[in-house]
């Protein structure tokens, strides 16, 4: 009897990672490219409307793509009820957050629509806010989807694969000692922290890694907003939190029609992870090899064009202070001959998304995609 598929819902991933890498835009690009292993897409995808509705103000549209492997992506576009003209895009990438049950719909407000696990995601992390939505209220077109592995692009865990299963167990044994009653969010989200390692294990064989396939589908929602009705291709921005903060940088620094790059509570110095912080962050921040190519405030670098915000949390437990200060001055040093391209903010509290961030954000992104 065969065991579990390790890949279930992805057994075509293989066969895709046989296609050329994306192309850089210059030799730092093609030596971040090289280490991730992000392969080249396969054109723009046919994009369909799921469904349509108005939200306090905001129009928002299920999309649904197939991308060439793996299962179908969902994702929102959001955009003013009213407006005049082309807008700005924004390609808002969501946070890692432990939580691969939820892609992008923990940054929307569907209404009546939307799940309480969703309201409670965001009142955790995001200050009880819709980023997606507070954004398109703010006159910007914005795209968020789900990517790989999480969301409806999230691997098939029932049944989990042997070793998964095994550390599984473990956790629902401690459920059960403690007389808790998961729900299936829960459980999906404990197997997917383990399987993550099996995940990073196949792309590495494959040629590529774990934060290189969801550069991949990254890359590919960016070419979905370029091309939706009513938006200004020439003034695209992107941005996340925590881990999507990580993933706008990587976007930036692929993509060279990014003008616009927000890198909220994800900035550091590799060396200063090392040996304390490193269980804290997942493969989307330890590709192998990477702080041999470059410290992350060298993936801004890269970009030739994009103005970046880089947000800093002055508590962040994820991140030692030191090595946020590091990871600032050497932005300043590598930015110091650009004029007004980096821009850093320090904010007081935690690893949370305040309505302070968000405002922020909002100006910045007003200022350099309004030109």
């Amino acid at each position: 009897m065969m065991p579990p598929s390790a890949i279930a819902g992805y057994e075509d991933w293989p066969a895709f990672c046989e296609r050329p890498r994306h192309r850089g835009t210059g030799e730092r690009a093609d030596r971040l490219v090289a280490v991730l292993g992000v392969p080249a897409q396969a054109g723009t995808p046919e994009v369909s409307v799921v469904s349509e509705h108005v939200v306090d103000g905001v129009r928002l549209r299920e999309l649904g793509w197939q991308l060439p492997f793996g299962p179908r992506t969902t994702a929102w576009s959001l955009e003013p009820e009213q407006h005049d003209g082309a807008l700005p895009g924004v390609l808002w990438l969501h946070c890692h957050g432990g939580n691969k049950f939820l892609g992008a719909e923990r940054l929307v407000d569907r209404g009546a629509g939307t799940d309480p696990s969703v309201r409670r995601f965001q009142a955790e992390l995001y200050e009880g806010r819709a980023v997606a939505n507070e954004l398109a209220r703010a006159g910007f077109a914005v795209l968020v989807h789900d990517p790989f592995a999480w969301g409806s692009r999230r691997f098939h865990l029932d049944p989990p694969p042997t070793r998964t299963a095994e550390l599984l167990a473990v956790q629902q044994a401690a459920w059960a000692a403690a007389g808790t009653v998961p729900d299936a969010a829960a459980v999906y989200n404990a197997a997917a922290a383990y399987h993550e390692n099996t995940i990073a294990k196949t792309a590495g064989m494959l040629g590529t890694s774990f934060a290189g396939m969801v550069a991949h589908d990254d890359l590919a929602a960016l070419a979905v907003l370029k091309g939706l009705p009513g938006v200004d291709a020439h003034r695209i921005g992107t941005g996340g939190f925590s881990g999507g903060g990580g993933r706008a940088l990587v976007l930036a620094a692929l993509a060279p029609e990014v003008r616009a790059c927000v890198v909220a509570c994800m900035m550091t110095t590799f060396a200063s992870l090392v040996p304390y912080h490193l269980e804290h962050h997942s493969w989307l921040l330890n590709t192998p090899g990477l702080a041999r190519a470059s410290e992350w405030p060298g993936v801004a670098a890269v970009s030739e064009h994009a103005r970046f915000l880089v947000q800093f949390a002055a508590e962040d437990a994820l991140f030692p202070v030191d090595g946020m200060q590091e990871a600032d001055e050497e932005l300043r040093r590598l930015f110091e001959h650009d004029d007004g391209r980096y821009r850093a903010a320090w904010h007081p509290g935690g690893h949370v998304f305040t309505a302070a961030f968000l405002e922020e954000v909002a100006d910045f992104l007003t200022e350099v995609l309004g030109e």
